[in-house]
């Protein structure tokens, strides 16, 4: 059976101890911390052990620990990951292979996409992945997907340019007429958005003529409108 390892380090009090567990963040600490200052009030090994919810080796792990490192020395250590596909040079390589751009002649691509990536990466560094995965690594990078707009690359500017121009003049000098249909409309002050004015019907949504002035004879009502004396109208 091992013997109990006595604590080396005197600098602080079991106190103190609870203290700094207090104040730590890291749950695994703060058992640790408190599993030493009960080593520290001379605690039976097994009592500490159980009142933490540990073993007798592991609280013998912690007393070492401390006395190597100390408080800090009770943190928790980072566990090591999986080891990266790409090291930092080869992914500043392939940044730069993304920002450059392909060559249409060699890479037999106008622009990257992720599958294309996906193979030059196998290529030039021997490493298989997943598309997404290369879209994560381009994230990572700094760099956004963008999808331009499709360019022929038979186009001609300046053809495109003298469409604009006739265009734009031959728009500016049409008039586009809306038909409306003739309907009984009122005169000023009805609250109509329309007004006649000698046998004209205008509107806020285009310009019609009308066959002539209704008459009271033909049997329709009409009305003078106070700002037009020559209204006659029907309303």
């Amino acid at each position: 059976m091992a013997t109990a390892m006595a604590v080396t380090r005197d600098e602080l009090t079991p106190a103190q101890l609870r203290a700094a567990a207090r104040a730590s963040e890291d749950p695994a600490q703060v058992r640790r911390l408190l599993a030493v200052a009960l080593v520290l009030e001379n605690v039976p090994r097994q009592q500490a052990a159980e009142q933490c919810g540990i073993d007798r080796q592991t609280l013998r792990d912690w007393v070492h620990r401390y006395n190597e490192g100390g408080v800090a020395g009770l943190q928790s250590r980072p566990i090591p990951g999986r080891a990266p596909l790409l090291t930092p040079e080869q992914k500043a390589e392939l940044k730069a292979l993304v920002v450059a751009g392909p060559d249409a002649e060699r890479d037999k691509v106008v622009r990257w996409r992720c599958a294309d990536l996906r193979a030059e990466v196998a290529r030039r560094f021997g490493v298989e992945v997943r598309e997404g995965t290369i879209g994560g690594w381009l994230h990572q990078l700094g760099l956004t997907r963008l999808q331009p707009r499709p360019y022929h690359p038979k186009k001609d500017a300046v053809a495109q340019e003298t469409f604009k121009k006739t265009r734009s003049a031959k728009l500016a000098g049409r008039r586009v007429v809306r038909e409306w249909p003739i309907r009984p409309v009122g005169c000023a002050g009805t609250g109509s958005a329309a007004s006649v004015h000698g046998g004209v019907v205008q509107d806020s949504g285009g310009v019609r003529s009308s066959s002539g002035p209704y008459d009271a004879a033909e049997g329709a009502t009409v009305c003078r409108d106070a700002n037009n004396p020559t209204c006659r109208m029907s309303c």
